[in-house]
């Protein structure tokens, strides 16, 4: 005998035991029937309400991705035309404070130059 159709029929008598100790409970035949049918109606109610949420998951997930879809480029294009708006604005301003960086760097060195100068006029009156 192999052990397959060993376990076959040993799952077959446990079903058949199971059923028989179900339906051969102290309950008379009516309690019995309306059980069965109160349990099967529970899972059945059960069993739509998942189906309704799964399906109203799927329509969230369906429209949160077509949102996105149309939302993310659009606003990746706003905040593009933004910097673009922003750089336009402050070129001015930066070139404006580039000039004056020069010019204080000029007269840094015209001041460097003139104490320099007055050093050694100092220096030699002194001497």
């Amino acid at each position: 005998m192999k052990a397959s159709t060993f376990f076959v029929g040993l799952v077959t008598g446990v079903i058949a035991g199971s059923a028989a100790v179900l339906f051969s409970t102290p309950q008379s035949g009516s309690d019995l029937r309306s059980n069965v049918k109160t349990v099967s109606s529970d899972w059945k109610e059960k069993l739509a309400e998942v189906k309704f949420q799964i399906s109203d998951l799927k329509k969230s997930i369906a429209g949160l991705s077509k949102e996105a879809k149309t939302e993310i480029p659009q606003t990746i294009e706003e905040l593009k035309v933004s910097v673009q708006a922003w750089q336009s604005e402050t070129a001015p301003m930066q070139e404006n404070l580039q000039n004056e960086i020069a010019s204080i760097l000029t007269a840094m060195e015209e001041l460097e130059k003139s104490l320099v100068k007055q050093t050694k006029q100092s220096s030699s009156e002194i001497n």
